[in-house]
């Protein structure tokens, strides 16, 4: 299989990478604002130029000198980047001209970078030669201006970083196919290289909860490398970033969101934004994994992620982090809050691990498989009925006035979440509890660990009613 090549996206914060992004992969994969430093992890996605695919790779705001703090961590995506990428596209900034920042970046390019391709970005409405005339001073050919925004020049800059005699030459290298092989963020329409081939179907697994609990850390230890950044402050993931991978045989896309704090916390725009994508990232996942801390309460906000993901019916495994920092007596208020706090999630497994040991992940991706097999697996009728009448023998519905309502048969009408349909006459009648009974018990007939169920209740019509 020919190797895609593959496109890098660089530059200082806030010069329109990720918008660049976003039209290059005809997405919305990648968070936009006009804010400096958005952008923190690197986001894969797949664009098509004609008929050449390619992969392009979003990074953050890159500042090459930096040593410590968010920024040095950042450095490194950048830098990692800059390693798997066959063209890398410096994106500078044409309406604040030439910086120091850039000079510092294009100096450390021409030492790393395979071959580079000179972007100034927001030209639009301004006279194109005149803009890009500065930039020759960074001595890295010919500056191409361009409009992510409105696309203006984007094709000629493609055409050009795709140029047989650059990528496509050398997407036959040799060169293992690191891009490949991880998340594709956001996929332009036909932008697959080719039919995919046939094999288990790709499980999407998102990781969410609180601020600081470790979210970003245990996709590394799965994926075994530094693909996202783990900091020890609170927000450091901004954007859901999608990533492939695969663990024992079985291929998944993991989904890092970012924490979920309090509504009256959230005061920033970016927050704001960055919520809606870990909410989206929940409703297209197949299971969601809740992250709690063990150093910390299980609160209310844990109850109201938790929430969210029961309304947008997803399975769910529940996994306690940073077991190895707790203490006996920390251990045993977390197991209380848990029960206390979070009883109405005892369908789903509940690990205690170590994200950053790699202690207890094997079997967190274990209940992961099996919540998506009860979430998404068949359930035939007769089954289904013989489970039913069983549940009524053992203990029919309570009579409400004169009549009892009366359970016939019963059949699946969807999946992730399955979903029951019961059939019979008078089922308006049937009380809350008594559903319940019912949800448990198909649970524990069909092993219906780790994902919620759902019960509806559908009453023929009476052949005696008056008709209007």
């Amino acid at each position: 299989m020919t190797r895609l090549p593959v496109l890098a996206l660089v530059g200082r914060p806030n010069v329109g990478k990720s918008t660049l992004f976003n039209r290059l992969t005809r997405s919305r994969a990648a968070l936009v604002a006009d804010v400096p430093g958005l952008t923190r992890d690197r986001q894969y996605g797949r664009g098509r130029l004609g008929e050449v695919p390619f992969i392009v790779i979003d990074s953050g705001g890159f500042e090459p000198v930096a040593k410590t703090g968010i920024a040095a961590v950042m450095a490194r995506q950048t830098r990692q980047a800059v390693i798997e990428a066959d063209v890398v596209v410096l994106v500078v900034d044409g309406r604040e001209g030439l910086s120091a920042r850039d000079q510092e970046i294009a100096t450390e390019l021409r030492r790393t970078a395979r071959r580079v391709v000179l972007a100034v970005n927001k030209t639009e409405g301004m006279p194109r030669e005149q803009v890009a005339a500065e930039f020759h001073a960074l001595g890295l050919g010919t500056p191409h201006a361009i409009s992510s925004a409105h696309g203006d020049g984007v094709r000629e800059l493609l055409d050009i970083a795709l140029a047989p005699s650059g990528a496509a030459a050398q997407a036959g290298d040799g060169r293992p196919a690191q891009a490949e092989a991880v998340g594709t963020g956001g996929v332009a329409p036909g932008a697959a290289d080719g039919a995919a081939p046939a094999g288990p179907r790709r499980v999407k697994v998102a990781v969410v909860g609180r601020p600081n609990v470790g979210k970003s850390t245990l996709i590394n230890t799965l994926l075994g490398e530094e693909r996202l950044i783990a900091f020890d402050q609170p927000g450091t993931t901004r954007d859901a970033v999608a990533i492939d991978f695969d663990h024992a045989g079985r291929p998944y896309t993991l989904i890092d969101t970012a924490g979920l704090r309090r509504r009256a916390r959230v005061t920033e725009t970016v927050e704001k934004f960055s919520i809606v994508k870990t909410l989206q990232a929940i409703e297209d996942c197949h299971v969601c994994v809740l992250l709690l801390d063990a150093c910390a309460q299980v609160t209310d906000q844990d109850a109201t992620i938790a929430g969210y993901i029961l309304e947008a019916g997803r399975a769910l495994v529940v996994a306690v982090n940073k077991w190895d920092l707790a203490d006996a007596g920390t251990r045993e208020q977390v197991r209380a809050d848990f029960d206390r706090r979070l009883h109405f999630l005892r369908f789903a497994k509940l690990h205690f691990i170590s994200a950053r040991e790699g202690r207890g992940v094997g079997a967190l991706m274990r209940s992961v498989d099996a919540a998506y097999a009860a979430a998404v697996g068949k359930l035939s009728t007769p089954r289904l009925t013989r489970a039913l009448r069983e549940a009524v023998e053992r203990q029919p519905p309570p009579r409400r006035g004169l009549s009892r309502p009366k359970l016939r048969y019963a059949h699946q009408g969807g999946q992730n979440p399955p979903i029951v349909v019961i059939h019979g006459s008078t089922l308006e009648n049937v009380p809350e509890a008594y559903r319940r009974y019912l949800e448990s018990w198909f649970r524990e007939r069909f092993g219906l660990s780790g994902t919620p169920l759902r019960i509806e209740f559908r009453s023929a019509a009476n052949p005696y009613a008056p008709r209007d």
